[in-house]
């Protein structure tokens, strides 16, 4: 077993239950049609990784899709909010045996292999690592064990939650990384003419 686990939080790719905010200016059909071209993107940055990796579906998994079975371990979220649920997927890691664990989420057009493998590096001399997102929040946060606290209290989907976090780890030795934007308004579109051009 590789000591090492990427996980993904993925929302199951439905039309009207992703990239809600996106769809107010685009339509629900274009949103859904950006959603996938993120999943496949972060699918393909992830692909010829050696850690170990799992995705985590929001609703149900899925058997065909980006993720294939042979390289991706499918598991279902669980808990009340996003909070809950990364701390259980969090949990079930370190029982599971790894000592370095990601979590990152599914709709960073940006994210490159380079940013995992920093992020697992980061993590031989650092408690944390954080992959801020230029929205206030964060789109990789890794750990070798768990900190309850970093889940807890928090207004998920708002401009507050890095800040927040941080101020949880005053206490440990936090590496931040390269700042991302994550795409889920139309104006983080815009940055990404390559996505825009598909709708």
């Amino acid at each position: 077993m590789n000591k090492n686990l990427i996980i993904v939080f993925v929302r199951t790719p439905e039309l009207g239950k992703v990239k809600t905010r996106l769809a107010k200016s685009i339509g629900d059909v274009s949103a859904l049609t950006i959603y996938k071209l993120l999943l496949k993107h972060t699918a393909t940055v992830l692909h010829d990784l050696s850690f170990d990796k799992v995705v985590y579906y929001s609703e149900k998994v899925e058997e065909n899709d980006f993720w294939e079975a042979r390289l991706f371990e499918k598991k279902l979220q669980k808990g009340a909010d996003l909070g809950e649920r990364m701390q259980h997927a969090f949990e079930t890691a370190f029982e599971q045996g790894y000592q370095k664990v990601l979590i990152i989420g599914s709709d960073l057009f940006d994210l490159k292999s380079i940013h995992i493998t920093t992020a697992f590096e980061a993590l031989e001399n650092h408690d944390l690592t954080i992959g801020p997102s230029l929205d206030g929040g964060y789109y990789l946060l890794g750990m070798k064990e768990l900190y309850p606290a970093v889940f807890k209290n928090k207004k998920w989907g708002t401009d507050s939650i890095l800040g927040n976090t941080l101020k949880d780890l005053q206490q440990q030795n936090v590496k931040l990384l390269e700042a991302l934007n994550d795409i889920d308004t139309f104006e983080d579109l815009q940055q990404q003419p390559e996505l825009l051009k598909k709708i």
